[in-house]
């Protein structure tokens, strides 16, 4: 179905043609239309427009004014101030255009005017290590992304950039061979996720304090990177088991967190040795890179070191080895020259910023990247303790990722339990079950409302807490209107445009069709935390509306009634449809 005309987007159209009519010397002016506290709409284009054509704005804004014909969405147009619009639109035009939304599927929402095809990069976890609360920001805020860009029909492809090379394969790699048995699971069985990081972790404690004490291990773990690089196949076989059993660990993480994560996006540092040296001889050949003491180097003019020198971006080592700048180079490549890319979104920590500057601009002079293609980094700030200071457990040391999960689960579960004591609505299984989507959308929601570029505290008492700014809030706030329907009898969901809409209805009205422009602005400016607050006032207005605007009991005339019912509908739909795009369930039942 087409998309649906937003309120904001017909009064402008609206006051864009009583301009034209009345002023046709300005043009195609802009009328500057956003929303107002002191009326639907304001306009503040003419005060802009009297300057350029030197004229008193109170006049002309009245003359602008008299030239709108009288039409069924323009209730009050009045000029207020040096020659401001308040604009107050029909109570008919507001639930019109609510109930074309309700009428399609994707609830009135245009498909983004130039979509094409992102690849992004997010969900980075490294082979044989555990994955910590560091890497909790890039799976969430790169997965809500994945799901806004699809929804706005940009052509989406995810890429996982695993940490799967490097020299500390060599140390693995030889323990393994030399103590064949240490990565076999105990049955034939489905192996856990904490089953297939144990192993890893006891395997890489001992081979790194084998490496620590023993010269000849040492000296073996060294030639088997040289082997590793060289493609040796007992040695690529050895290290295929790492990752393979890295798999079965990070999948698991990624289940807890109701992630998909496919194969097939799974394209770790490894994916792009084969193109490291070719990279390496175009920058050279076209001058972008420059040896330097043996090093290819990149040297830029505005990026200096702690020093005062410039920094250069080295992506061959003067001993012949690559280091995250080739790979990063390959990469960028690969997905503009194959996948066809025509933006490249890369969602990592603020702290490599500077790499990724230099990276992206080596890119741009070797012509990868240009005014058709163009690489963003969606910066993230660090994930906090209550404390203010970075998070980390008694002993100091990073917290797990899987152990803040399991704790954000069994919080929300006892919030759960708790609430339906009163009610004994839930069956246990619903209880479990709720508690893992409320656990799990809190961790979420938490981190979305936060400016991604914002560090911010992990403080899981505030996260499933029922009150305020939480997606415990928002998941209530939609269950709440389920069981209205549960209640509804024979009144049923029917938009009456004919009604008088009381100032609750209006609000949540108004705030309800700005839902497509809140995400095409959601998706161009890489903000999931604006769909957030969207969704928390969209909750908070809704409370607001039930408490004076009885639904069903004291029973409302039937068409009130049922029009009040549309409004929860819809509200409901919306909300669902904003949280399923930040990856957070809505139960019916809570």
């Amino acid at each position: 179905m087409a998309s649906v005309p937003s309120l904001a987007s017909t009064v402008q159209q609206r006051l864009a043609e009583g301009l034209s009519a009345a002023l046709p010397e300005a043009g195609s002016a802009d009328p500057l239309l956003r929303r107002s506290d002191r009326a639907d709409f304001q306009a503040n284009g003419i005060l802009a427009l009297a300057k350029k054509l030197k004229g008193n704005p109170r006049e002309l804004a009245t003359k602008v004014v008299d030239g709108i014909p009288a039409n069924d969405v323009l209730k009050e147009i009045e000029v207020s101030g040096p020659g401001f619009l308040n604009i107050t639109v029909t109570d008919q035009a507001i639930i019109k255009t609510l109930a074309a939304r309700a009428a399609d599927d994707r609830l009135g929402v245009a498909y983004g005017e130039s979509a094409g095809t992102t690849v992004i990069d997010y969900a980075q976890p490294n082979v044989a290590k555990e994955m910590h609360v560091g890497h909790l920001r890039s799976a969430v805020i790169g997965a809500a992304m994945v799901e806004i860009l699809e929804f706005t029909g940009e052509k989406v492809v995810r890429r996982h950039h695993i940490g799967d090379w490097g020299t500390q394969f060599g140390m693995l790699i030889q323990y393994l061979v030399e103590h064949p048995h240490e990565l076999d699971h105990k049955s034939e069985e489905e192996v856990s996720g904490e089953e297939a990081m144990s192993n890893l972790n006891r395997l890489y404690k001992a081979s790194r304090a084998l490496f620590d004490s023993d010269e000849e291990f040492k000296t073996r773990a060294r030639a088997r990177v040289v082997d590793l690089q060289a493609g040796d196949e007992q040695t690529r076989a050895m290290w295929q088991r790492f990752v393979d059993e890295s798999k079965i660990y990070f999948y698991s993480v990624f289940d807890k967190l109701d992630m998909d994560i496919n194969d097939p996006d799974v394209v770790g540092e490894s994916g792009y040795n084969d193109m490291l040296v070719e990279t390496c001889r175009i920058l050279e050949e076209s001058g972008v890179a420059v040896r330097s003491n043996g090093a290819l180097c990149v040297f830029f003019d505005d990026v200096k070191g702690p020093d005062g020198n410039p920094t250069p971006l080295i992506v061959q080592k003067s001993d012949g080895g690559f280091g995250y700048a080739a790979t990063d180079l390959s990469a960028i490549r690969d997905r503009v020259q194959n996948l066809k890319a025509t933006t490249l979104l890369y969602v990592v920590d603020a702290r490599q910023s500077l790499h990724f500057k230099m990276v992206f601009e080596t890119a741009r002079r070797a012509g990868w990247l240009n005014d058709e293609v163009k690489a963003v980094q969606l910066a993230f700030g660090t994930v906090l303790g209550k404390d203010g200071k970075p998070f980390k457990t008694r002993e100091g040391e990073t917290v797990r990722l899987v152990d803040l999960l399991d704790e954000a689960v069994d919080r929300a579960t006892a919030v759960v339990r708790g609430k339906d004591e009163e009610r004994g609505l839930l069956t246990e299984r619903e209880i479990v079950e709720n508690g893992q989507y409320v656990g799990i959308g809190a961790v979420k929601y938490a981190d979305l409302s936060t400016s991604a570029a914002r560090d911010y505290k992990f403080d899981l008492d505030q996260m499933v807490s029922l009150n305020g700014d939480t997606s415990v809030y928002l998941q209530y706030a939609y269950a709440r209107i389920k069981s209205i329907f549960g209640k509804a009898g024979e009144f049923t969901p029917v938009a009456h445009p004919e009604l008088e809409l009381a100032p609750a209805e209006r609000a949540l009205g108004l705030h309800l069709d700005q839902f497509g422009e809140t995400l095409a602005e959601v998706a161009e400016e890489y903000a999931p935390h604006k769909l957030a607050a969207y969704l928390y006032q969209l909750a908070s207005l809704y409370t607001t509306f039930y408490d004076q605007c009885p639904v069903i009991k004291p029973a409302p005339p039937k068409e009130t009634a049922e029009n009040r019912l549309f409004l929860c509908d819809l509200t409901a739909r919306t909300l669902h449809q904003g949280l399923a795009l930040l990856g957070i369930r809505t139960p019916e039942r809570l």
